[in-house]
C-alpha cells in the first residue's frame, strides 16, 4: 500500500474539487452568507493550487480564517438556530481542512467529514430525488478516497469502481434497514430555525389567497376503502378564536402551549370511533405542529395528540415527512360542553370595528329566535345578495367586514367565513373560524389522494344546543362547485397556483401533468415503503420473511445476506469461480482422453492435441487412420474459421468420431 505521506496525485486533487462542491451544495440552505463566503475563498484557493497559480496558504492565514469564521458564527448563531449553527461549524471545519491539506492523511479526514455532511443532508431531505442525489455525492466522495490508492487510473474507471463498491454494499444496507429497530429521530433536537410553509397560526384576508398561488403539496391520504365525496373532505388544521378587527388568531390558551413538554397539551380522551373511516396521512414538511384530519379525527400514532378543539397536533414540529394513521367519524357530534371562558371567547367581537356587521347580526337575532333558522337566514343572505367569489378581491379599509359585506362584496373563503363568524357572535351564538383544506385530487391508479396548498380553505363552526360545534361554510352558498367539485373546477391553473410560475403554459399542459403524476406516484411509493417503514410495517415484513421473529432467525438472516455479498465480491475479484457449462466438443475430447487413460495412456496437462494424437498412434498403430481423422476434425472446429452452416455438421462428425475411437480403444485390451 502506498504510504500516506507520499505526494497527492492530480486525479485526487481534481476529485477533491468536485467533492467539495457536491458535499456543500445540498446544505447551502442551512449555511449563512459568511460561511458560504469562507467556503468560496477556500475553493478558489484550491483551484489556484491545482493549476499551479498560487502556493499553499500559510498557517497564519488558515488560523485567521478559522477565528473569523468562529466569530461570525457566534454572532449569527441565535438567528440560525442551534442545529443550523452546528452544521455551519462542521462545514467551516470541512472547508478549512480542505484549504490547508498537505498530506494524504488529510484527505482521509476530509473524506470522513464529507460522509458525515452527506448524512446530515440526507436526514433533512429524504425524498426519492434527494436520495438519488445523495448516492451520486457518495460515489464522488468514495471515488476521492479510492483515488488516493489508485491515482494513476483514468477518472471514469475510478468512478465506476467506487460506484460498484457502493452497489455491493446495498444488499447489506437494505437488510439492516429491514432488521434494525425503528428509533425515534433524535436529530430533531435541537430544532433548526427552518422556514415554515403552508397555513399560519394567524390569518388575515390575504393569507389564504396567497396560498392559492402555491402548487406545493400539503399532504397525501390513503383511505381504507372508497374515499368520501368532495363535500365531506374538510381537513381541519387550525381553530381561530381571537379576532382583533384585522387578524384571526388561536386562543390565548393555545398560543401559550409549551410544545416541548407534551404533558402540557390538553388532549381529549374521546371514546374510540367504531364506525369511522380509516386512512393514513403523509404530511409534508411544514415546520409546524398541526396535522390534518376529517371530523371527528382520532389517532393512535405515537407523538400525535387530539386537542380540545378536535384537531390533531404533533408533539414535535414536522421537520420531515410524517406519516400517521387516523380514524374519523364524519357524523359524530363535536359536543364538548363549553366553559364560561370558552363562551366569552367565542362571543367576543372587536370593539370599534365593523359596526354594520355587528348590527346585521343583531338584526338576524331579532328576526329569528330559533338558532337554526337564524343561521339559515344568514347563509341565504350570502346567496341572495350579489356577492362574488374571487382570488383577487378589492382592498378593504379599517372596517374590513363592513367594507366587504356592504361595499365591495368580493372575497375569498376567509372573507365569507370571517363575516359569518362575527355575525353569529353578534347574534348571540358562540362561533369560531376553522382553517385547513377542502377537497383533494384522487389518484385512482395508485390509490391515494393529494391535497395541495392551493386547496387551503376557511369555514365557520357555530355552537348549537344539543348538537355542539356545527360546520357552516358560506363559500358553498356563493360558489357551490368549490366544495362539491373541488378548487380546480372553479379556477383555471393559470389564474391560481400557476399564476406566478415560470413556463405556466407548459406546466398546465396535459403531457406535463401526466409526467408530474408519474413522478408523484414514485414519490408516494417511496414515502410509504421507505420513509413510512415504521414498527408496524417492520413486524409485518419480518413475519412474512422469517415466520416467527426470534434473535436467532434474525442473526441467520443477516448472516445469509453477508455471505451472499461476500460471495459476489469474491466472484468479482476472481477469488471464486463458478462452474461453466462445457461444450460438446470439449466433452467428446475428454471422453477419448479418459478412455485412453483407462487403457494405460495418461495424458499430461502440458500435452497438446497433436502430441496426444501421436501418443495414441504410437501405442495403437492399427488405429492411426481413425486418430488422424479425429484430430483433423478437432483442428477444424477449434483452430480454423468455418461457415456457420458447416459447424453443426462438423460437431456431429467429431462427436461420432470420438465415440467410435473410444469404442475401438476399449476393444484393444
Amino acid at each position: 500500500m502506498t504510504e500516506l505521506h507520499d505526494n497527492i496525485s492530480r486525479h485526487t486533487l481534481l476529485w477533491l474539487l468536485m467533492t467539495n462542491i457536491a458535499v456543500i451544495l445540498p446544505l447551502a440552505d442551512k449555511t449563512s452568507i459568511a460561511t458560504l463566503g469562507i467556503c468560496g475563498i477556500c475553493f478558489v484557493w484550491r483551484i489556484g493550487i491545482y493549476f499551479g497559480r498560487v502556493a499553499k496558504p500559510p498557517r497564519w492565514l488558515v488560523t485567521s480564517l478559522a477565528v473569523a469564521a468562529a466569530g461570525v458564527l457566534a454572532l449569527v448563531s441565535r438567528e440560525l438556530g442551534v442545529l443550523n449553527a452546528l452544521i455551519n461549524l462542521l462545514i467551516l471545519g470541512y472547508a478549512l481542512k480542505y484549504i490547508e491539506m498537505r498530506q494524504r492523511r488529510d484527505i482521509l479526514a476530509i473524506v470522513l467529514a464529507g460522509y458525515f455532511l452527506i448524512a446530515l443532508a440526507f436526514i433533512d431531505k429524504q425524498g426519492i430525488g434527494d436520495t438519488l442525489l445523495s448516492f451520486v455525492v457518495l460515489a464522488i466522495n468514495t471515488t476521492t478516497l479510492l483515488s488516493v490508492y489508485r491515482g494513476q487510473q483514468p477518472l471514469l474507471t475510478q468512478l465506476r469502481q467506487a460506484s460498484v463498491l457502493l452497489l455491493q454494499s446495498l444488499p447489506l444496507a437494505i437488510a439492516l434497514f429491514v432488521v434494525l429497530p425503528r428509533l425515534s429521530p433524535l436529530w430533531l433536537v435541537p430544532q433548526s430555525k427552518s422556514a415554515t410553509t403552508g397555513l399560519s397560526d394567524e390569518v388575515s384576508f390575504g393569507d389564504i389567497t396567497q396560498l392559492t398561488r402555491s402548487q406545493a403539496l400539503a399532504f397525501r391520504v390513503t383511505f381504507e376503502g372508497k374515499p368520501p365525496a368532495s363535500p365531506q373532505l374538510y381537513w381541519r388544521a387550525l381553530v381561530m378564536t381571537d379576532y382583533d378587527g384585522r387578524r384571526w388568531q388561536q386562543s390565548a390558551e393555545m398560543r401559550a402551549v409549551n410544545w416541548y413538554r407534551p404533558y402540557n397539551i390538553n388532549d381529549r380522551q374521546e371514546p374510540p370511533n367504531t364506525n369511522g373511516i380509516r386512512y393514513s396521512v403523509i404530511a409534508e414538511r411544514s415546520g409546524q405542529h398541526w396535522l390534518y384530519g376529517l371530523d371527528r379525527a382520532q389517532s393512535a400514532t405515537r407523538g400525535v395528540k387530539q386537542l380540545d378543539d378536535y384537531r390533531l397536533v404533533s408533539i414535535k414540529p414536522i421537520e420531515q415527512k410524517f406519516q400517521y394513521r387516523v380514524n374519523s367519524a364524519l357524523d359524530a357530534k363535536l359536543n364538548k360542553p363549553l366553559s364560561r371562558q370558552e363562551v366569552r371567547e367565542n362571543l367576543a367581537v372587536a370593539e370599534n370595528f365593523n359596526p354594520q356587521t355587528i348590527a346585521l347580526g343583531k338584526q338576524f337575532a331579532e328576526q329569528y329566535a330559533d338558532p337554526k333558522q337564524r343561521l339559515s337566514a344568514m347563509m341565504q343572505y350570502f346567496n341572495q345578495q350579489p356577492f362574488f367569489y374571487t382570488l383577487s378581491p378589492a382592498p378593504t379599509g379599517r372596517n374590513q367586514l363592513d367594507d366587504f359585506l356592504f361595499d365591495t362584496r368580493q372575497g375569498f373563503c376567509v372573507h365569507y367565513a370571517s363575516a359569518m363568524t362575527i355575525m353569529a357572535r353578534a347574534s348571540g351564538l358562540p362561533a369560531r373560524m376553522v382553517t385547513g383544506y377542502q377537497g383533494g385530487i384522487y389518484n385512482a391508479e395508485a390509490g391515494y389522494m393529494s391535497i395541495y396548498q392551493y386547496m387551503a380553505h376557511a369555514w365557520t363552526e357555530i355552537w348549537l344546543p344539543n348538537e355542539g360545534w356545527t360546520r357552516y361554510d358560506p363559500t358553498a352558498m356563493i360558489a357551490p362547485e368549490r366544495v362539491e367539485q373541488g378548487f380546480d373546477s372553479l379556477f383555471a391553473p393559470e389564474e391560481s397556483y400557476l399564476a406566478d410560475a415560470n413556463f405556466s403554459t407548459i406546466r398546465a399542459s396535459r403531457w406535463f401533468n401526466a409526467l408530474r403524476m408519474q413522478l408523484a406516484n414514485l414519490d408516494y411509493y417511496w414515502t410509504v415503503w421507505v420513509l413510512g417503514f415504521d414498527e408496524q410495517r417492520q413486524q409485518q415484513l419480518m413475519s412474512k420473511l422469517l415466520g416467527e421473529v426470534t434473535p436467532l432467525r434474525i442473526a441467520l438472516f443477516l448472516g445469509s445476506i453477508m455471505l451472499i455479498v461476500l460471495m459476489i465480491i469474491a466472484w468479482q475479484t476472481g477469488l471464486l469461480r463458478l462452474p461453466t457449462k462445457r461444450s460438446a466438443i470439449d466433452l467428446s475430447f475428454e471422453h477419448v482422453e479418459h478412455t485412453a487413460a483407462k487403457m494405460g495412456l495418461q495424458r499430461a496437462i502440458s500435452t497438446g492435441p497433436i502430441h496426444f494424437s501421436e501418443q495414441l498412434k504410437a501405442r495403437w498403430p492399427m488405429l492411426a487412420h481413425e486418430v488422424d481423422n479425429w484430430l483433423t476434425c478437432y483442428s477444424k472446429l477449434k483452430y480454423q474459421q468455418n461457415n456457420s452452416s458447416q459447424l453443426p455438421a462438423l460437431k456431429k462428425q467429431f462427436i461420432a468420431l470420438s465415440k467410435s475411437l473410444s469404442k475401438q480403444l476399449k476393444q484393444c485390451r
